[in-house]
Parts: structure tokens; sequence; C-alpha cells
């Protein structure tokens, strides 16, 4: 198991992706290849004891800016360190890739190097959130701003395998998120998306709200990219604002002060679990490849969980079981299609 890093994307890189990697091989024995500039990722790396562990360096000279458009990295940054890295995953001297980058330019080569799996016509990212009961799958999280319902039907199937596969649920429960759980909510998406899951074999559970993502009432929450990444951010601050809050009740007085003290270890528990530094990245589901990718201002706590998921990403063959999910299926995806082309006829035949 090898997995190549980005060593130059991110806020904090090449800091916070090197002593990433570092943790990872120490703590997990997964093998690192970090891809950088050699001068720069070797003068981090030298600060920690990495004689014998199994971490390399893979030259790349160039670095994808946050400002580049994902368009002109394809056309025409050749050497940046996230192509390099994507580049060793297609030939196979590496089982996945991470990076904390331009997450845009990513998944744009990450889609152009890997291709789409078969039966996808939209890769979507996948993210898990803590809940009442485990954990919730969040699917898109942001990859796709503009979606169409058969488009939500393939996030619907690729989050059940995901949900299946990586979190071990047998039969996750499948909701659509929308603004009430009454069948008359919703857009002309979201209705149209429920009504083709509720005529499926899935255990589709209807609409839910946003409370559901960590509520525990659904194992797999599908939604478009743009509502989703909203849904994200929003998670991503919670624990900030929760522990923000503790802090100053605490500083009000000697009782309060107190009570936070006998309250840290379940506070820390509280942490674990909300902090999405615990969870690392989020992988691009429906490519043919293993790309996680990480918030732009992941520390290296972050960097090592995003490394130990690509290595779990590698070993679950969670391609394979969507590619089976997608036969199974095929059905269902079928009439997504057949719903959608019908309904872009009769949008022709109006202009």
């Amino acid at each position: 198991m090898k997995i190549a890093v980005d060593a130059m994307g991110g806020d904090f890189a090449p800091q916070s992706t090197v002593e990433g990697a570092f943790l990872a091989a120490k703590n997990y024995g997964i093998k690192v290849v970090l891809v950088g500039d050699e001068d720069q990722v070797s003068k981090e790396l030298m600060k920690y004891p990495t004689s014998k562990l199994p971490i390399y360096i893979h030259h790349a000279p160039h670095v994808v800016s946050m400002h580049e458009s994902p368009s002109s990295v394809i056309r025409k940054m050749k050497d940046t360190s996230i192509k390099v890295a994507l580049e060793l995953a297609k030939e196979g001297q590496v089982n996945g890739v991470v990076s904390a980058g331009n997450s845009g330019a990513a998944m744009a080569l990450a889609m152009f190097i890997f291709k789409k799996i078969e039966g996808i016509e939209r890769p979507a990212i996948a993210t898990i959130h803590p809940s009442l009961k485990g954990s919730t799958v969040l699917i898109d999280s942001g990859g796709n701003v503009d979606c169409k319902p058969h488009h939500l039907i393939q996030f619907a199937i690729m989050g059940k395998a995901y949900a299946k596969y990586m979190l071990g649920i047998e039969d996750p429960r499948i909701g659509v998120l929308s603004n009430g759980e009454e069948e008359s909510k919703g857009n002309d998406l979201t209705r149209e998306v429920h009504e083709i899951l509720s005529s499926t074999n899935l255990n589709y559970i209807g609409y839910v709200e946003g409370r559901d993502l960590n509520s525990g009432r659904v194992d797999v929450i599908v939604c478009d990219g743009f509502v989703g990444n909203v849904a994200l951010k929003i998670s991503e601050g919670l624990w900030e604002t929760i522990h923000g809050f503790l802090k100053w009740e605490a500083q009000d007085n000697i009782r309060a002060k107190v009570a936070y003290f006998l309250m840290k270890r379940v506070i820390r528990r509280l942490e674990k679990k909300l902090d999405y530094t615990e969870y690392g990245g989020a992988p691009l589901i429906g490519i043919n490849g293993n790309c996680v990718i990480s918030h732009g201002a992941s520390n290296a706590k972050a960097i090592m969980n995003a490394i130990f998921l690509a290595s779990n990403l590698s070993k679950s063959k969670l391609n394979e079981h969507i590619l089976q999910e997608l036969e199974e299926q095929k059905d269902l995806l079928r009439l997504g299609q057949k719903k959608y082309d019908k309904a872009s006829e009769s949008i022709k035949s109006i202009q």
C-alpha cells in the first residue's frame, strides 16, 4: 500500500503535508510518496526521525495556486505536484492520492487522468458526518453545483456503495435533502428524484432535512453539490462554535471554570466526533482511481487521516463495488435517463 501526497497543496504546505506523511508512516505503517519540490520537501522532512520509515520524495517543480482555474491547469501546467501525483496513481506506482490544494483543479485533473467509471456522468464528493447513531454520508458535498435528476440517482447508488463497503452498513437508508419531509416540499429537481427513488428497491425513506445530517435517521443523504457544500461548511464550523461558547462561558465565574475542567474528557470525545480533521478529507467517487480531497486549511493530523482514508479506500475495492451496484441498478439508471431525455425534448419543443 503506497499513497501519494500532493506535498505542495494546502494553506500550510509543505509543513503540514510532510508532518502528516510522517505521522501516517509512523502510526499506520503506510508507505507515503511526497510529490513536490524536492528541496523544500527534503528540508521539512529533515525535522523528523524518518530513517526507518517508508517515506519517499518524487520531484515535481511546479505548484497549482488556489486561484488557477481547472481548465488552465489541464491545458498548460504539466509538472505540478497534484498532476504528477495523479499520474503516479494512473501508472500503478501508488494506490491513491491525497491533496489539500486547489480542489477544483484536483477534481478536474482526477477526472481527466483517471476518467469516469462507466455509467457515471458526474463524479461526486462524499463526506462523513457523525450522527447520534453512527455516521451519515453526504453526497454530493461540492463537486457539482448544477445537477440533473439522473445525476442524483447516480449519487444515491454511489452513496449506498460507500456506506455499505466503507462504513459496514448492510442496507443503507437513503434520503434526499429538502426543505421539509412532506412530499409537497422541495423543488423540481428533488421532486423528480424523489419520484424515481420511491419506485425502486433501494432503501429510500423519502425527504430529509438539514438536521438529519446528524440525527441518525438516515445513512446516506443525496443532494446537489451547491446545497451539499453549504451543509458541509456549516457542519465544519459547528465544533469551533460550540467549543468557543464553552470557553467563553468558563471564563464567567469559578463555578463555570470547575464545570469546564470536569467536563474536559467529555469535551475531548465530542471534539473527536465533530472535528473535521478526524476524517482527513473526502473521496471523489465515480472515477477510475482513488483521490481524497482535503480542506485547504488541513493540519498535519488531517493529512495523516486523509492518507489513512485513501489507504482504506484502496483496500475496500470501492470502485469494483460501485460497478456492481450500477449493474444491479441499471433499470433505475435507464429510468432516470429516460425521464431526463423526455424533459429535454419538451423544453426544446417549447423553445
